[in-house]
């Protein structure tokens, strides 16, 4: 799709993305969320994204908001510090249309400019291909499957879990200045 605008996301911007995710809730398994958040509590995750410094980005055209993504902390002990989860939603009916490829390496260039060296994608239900792809096609790689982790729909799903190193990754030790002790505090 051309005239694509990858920029941070605003609070204008939230009535827009709940509309995207409560689709996905509602119909698909890519989130295990089974009830759909409000416009506010979307607005409250969004802010906590960005108290973590890190990145929550919307792709704006045809004069709207065609998706979203952002990184958020893997988990929340302290040694996972350098180490953040990504995710990206796209709106009914644009998947395939490189949107999320424009949000990934977008998301991926705002991480390595942070102290982080890990992001983990938890791919809601094995069948999800085109998440799978999307992924390997930025480096990912297949950590595990989480078999049966989830049940939606009335049925079990799995959570695949894929990785990749951000910047040098794991080949030098992280700094450990203001950044990354603001990381520790998660």
């Amino acid at each position: 799709m051309p005239d694509i605008l990858i920029r941070d996301a605003s609070d204008a911007d939230i009535d827009t993305i709940q509309q995207i995710y409560a689709r996905h809730v509602r119909f698909g398994t890519a989130s295990f969320e089974e009830a759909v958040p409000d416009a506010g509590e979307l607005a409250t995750r969004r802010s906590g994204v960005l108290a973590q410094g890190l990145p929550y980005l919307v792709a704006e055209g045809e004069g709207r908001v065609l998706g979203y993504a952002y990184a958020s902390a893997y988990r929340a002990r302290s040694a996972y510090r350098f180490a953040i989860e990504d995710s990206i939603y796209v709106a009914e009916g644009l998947a395939g249309r490189g949107i999320g490829t424009r949000l990934m390496s977008a998301l991926i260039a705002r991480c390595e400019a942070g102290p982080w060296r890990q992001m983990v994608a938890v791919i809601g239900d094995s069948d999800n291909a085109a998440s799978i792809a999307l992924h390997r096609a930025f480096g990912f790689r297949h950590t595990g499957t989480l078999r049966s982790i989830g049940f939606k729909f009335g049925r079990w799903l799995d959570s695949v879990l894929m990785q990749r190193d951000l910047g040098p990754g794991d080949s030098t030790l992280p700094a450990e200045g203001p950044a990354a002790r603001l990381q520790a505090k998660i």
